[in-house]
């Protein structure tokens, strides 16, 4: 399992900045390690933020996100004290799950 993400969510004036770092190899699959074996693909494919059960964020990723991927995003409608909580899910099936209190 992958460290714990790092999120920051805090209001500004109506709206939410969040960022997060996340904790992942990221590897494409076409890497190859000092022996000539290709480094198999490891990376997210999903990722999401849910705020009070409505999705507030959806993304897409592939393997040229680079290792340990930061995101920042904004959004409206939540207030100090709510809880966000940020998801991924990487090609190996493996998912995170961490949660953040809007400051």
């Amino acid at each position: 399992m992958a460290d714990p993400m790092r999120i920051r969510a805090k209001m500004a004036g109506d709206k939410i900045d969040v960022r997060i770092l996340m904790s992942h190899p990221m590897e494409s699959g076409l890497r190859k390690d000092g022996d000539g074996n290709v480094v198999p693909a490891s990376y997210i494919v999903k990722v999401s933020a849910t705020w009070q059960g409505k999705e507030v964020l959806a993304a897409d990723w592939g393997p040229s996100v680079s290792k340990n991927p930061y995101l920042a995003f904004r959004f409206k409608g939540a207030a100090k004290g709510d809880t966000l909580t940020i998801t991924w899910t990487d090609s190996d099936g493996d998912s995170r799950t961490d949660e953040a209190v809007i400051a």
